[in-house]
């Protein structure tokens, strides 16, 4: 899709956006209205409620994982309530009056009741609901892109510019001479004869020994000792890490320590108190004698 195209969707995306906001705005006016608002009040209240529709949607487009998913439960939660308070606003003829005060939005209480506390909510949920997008989206950060561009993809193998399989070569083609034919065996009767008689003296003659492929218990043993050597290196690097960190006046929490190696939380905690012991565990000095 062109840019003219994506600008001509976004612009009658927020053309349907405003004229629905319009529609709804008068019936969530009269909601607030009715739960005891007074009129400044009321004029705000759609903002509020449609307002961090907006934003979800926003944050659903720039987020992605698991707080993209977050975004869509919000806006669909805040969907649903300005669906449910637009349709209590069709079904209360008294809402429509000119001058709409305290009244009940529904005769059943238990219903009234509900619907009183959703409408009270709405805002205090707007609140939290949206500054919590907005922390996630202002502490988003974008994947960055692939480091190698002809890194190999699924079904097609990796190939990098001008390497000599894509190169052609305009040269002509000059025929090998063929190799001389190495003699047979069976061609020559008399070597035959002659090793068969030297077998026949000698029947017992050594065979090659086999080679003899290491155990596996051996094989386990070195695997293990290579893997437990990866780990303390993986642990050294952690520890000189956070000594950098703290030499830098930004320590690293356990949590990040862990995530940047790929380990636990726990693992990064284990790391900190290691390196904090190193650092406060004193270092000897070779005093030269006779300088005492």
């Amino acid at each position: 899709m062109n840019r003219t195209a994506k600008t001509l969707l976004v612009a009658a995306l927020v053309g349907v956006v405003g004229m629905a906001f319009r529609v709804s705005w008068n019936a969530l006016r009269d909601v607030a209205r009715s739960i005891g608002a007074d009129a400044t009040a009321a004029t705000l209240y759609p903002f509020v409620v449609d307002g961090l529709m907006a934003l979800a949607l926003v944050a659903t487009l720039v987020l992605t994982d698991d707080a993209r998913k977050f975004a869509l439960r919000v806006l669909a939660g805040y969907t649903i309530a300005s669906l449910v308070l637009n349709y209590v606003h069709g079904l209360v003829p008294a809402l429509h009056s000119e001058s709409v005060d305290w009244s009940r939005l529904a005769d059943w209480d238990p219903a009234n009741w509900a619907l009183v506390l959703l409408a009270t909510s709405l805002p205090v949920g707007s609140i939290y609901f949206g500054s919590d997008l907005v922390a996630k989206v202002l502490h988003h950060r974008p994947e960055p892109p692939d480091a190698d561009p002809y890194e190999e993809r699924a079904g097609h193998p990796a190939q990098h510019p001008h390497t000599p399989d894509a190169i052609k070569f305009d040269r002509p083609h000059t025929q090998v001479p063929d190799a001389p034919a190495l003699p047979v065996p069976g061609e020559h009767p008399q070597l035959t004869a002659r090793a068969a008689g030297v077998w026949a003296e000698r029947p017992h003659t050594p065979h090659a020994v086999p080679e003899q492929s290491p155990s596996t218990d051996e094989e386990a043993a070195r695997q293990a000792a290579y893997e437990e050597a990866e780990l303390e290196r993986m642990r050294q690097d952690a520890r000189r890490t956070y000594g950098e960190s703290v030499q830098a006046a930004r320590p690293l929490s356990a949590r990040a320590l862990g995530e940047a190696y790929g380990m636990s939380e726990s693992w990064g905690r284990k790391q900190i108190l290691a390196a904090r012991d190193d650092a406060d565990r004193p270092h000897l000095t070779a005093v030269p004698a006779g300088t005492g």
